[in-house]
């Protein structure tokens, strides 16, 4: 994965300018400790890529259509996700920062349903979005768009998790407070 500035800001994400795309570097950790530690512990390891089950995963996705006739869009930075993290439960194992850390599971089967939803965001965002998976035990859906950048839909909003399912997982396993979307 590279670096990479986001070129086209996300409308009501405040500091979107500043915000680039965590990646690995000589010497700099991928991620932080605690979210390394769940994410190895719930099986992941540098190179992982089950490309197999990601293509599963877009073909049952792109096969569905709600009954208002919604469908899900598929594209790469959301097949890239699943192919590294797909099938993954992690759980933290040490208090979060602000808030209690989220258990997180990547599926995006677990979005299969809500199209309509992902499509609406989608087009708020003015990009397209694909579900990524849960969090808390369905409490929240998970959702990527385009350029990568990962989204939590619950009862109470929609909030922004960061530039790169990177810094998703560190904000959801760390406990960091997330941003909530915002018109206008």
């Amino acid at each position: 994965m590279h670096d990479r500035t986001d070129d086209h800001p996300v409308p009501g994400v405040p500091g979107q300018a500043d915000r680039t795309a965590h990646a690995d570097r000589a010497g700099v950790p991928r991620f932080p400790v605690a979210v390394d530690a769940a994410l190895r512990s719930a099986g992941w390891q540098p190179g992982r890529w089950d490309i197999r089950q990601a293509e599963e995963w877009a073909d049952a996705l792109r096969a569905h259509t709600s009954p208002a006739g919604h469908q899900h869009a598929v594209f790469p930075a959301a097949v890239e996700a699943w192919a590294e993290f797909g099938g993954l439960h992690l759980t933290a194992s040490a208090p979060g920062r602000q808030i209690a850390p989220a258990s997180v599971r990547i599926d995006p089967l677990s979005g299969l349903h809500l199209a309509r939803t992902l499509g609406d965001l989608g087009r708020a965002l003015e990009t397209e979005v694909s579900p990524l998976g849960e969090e808390d035990d369905g409490q929240a859906v998970l959702a990527i768009d385009t350029e990568g950048r990962v989204y939590s839909i619950d009862h109470t909003g929609d909030w922004y998790l960061g530039a790169s399912i990177d810094q998703a997982l560190a904000m959801l396993v760390g406990g960091i407070q997330p941003e909530r979307l915002t018109s206008g």
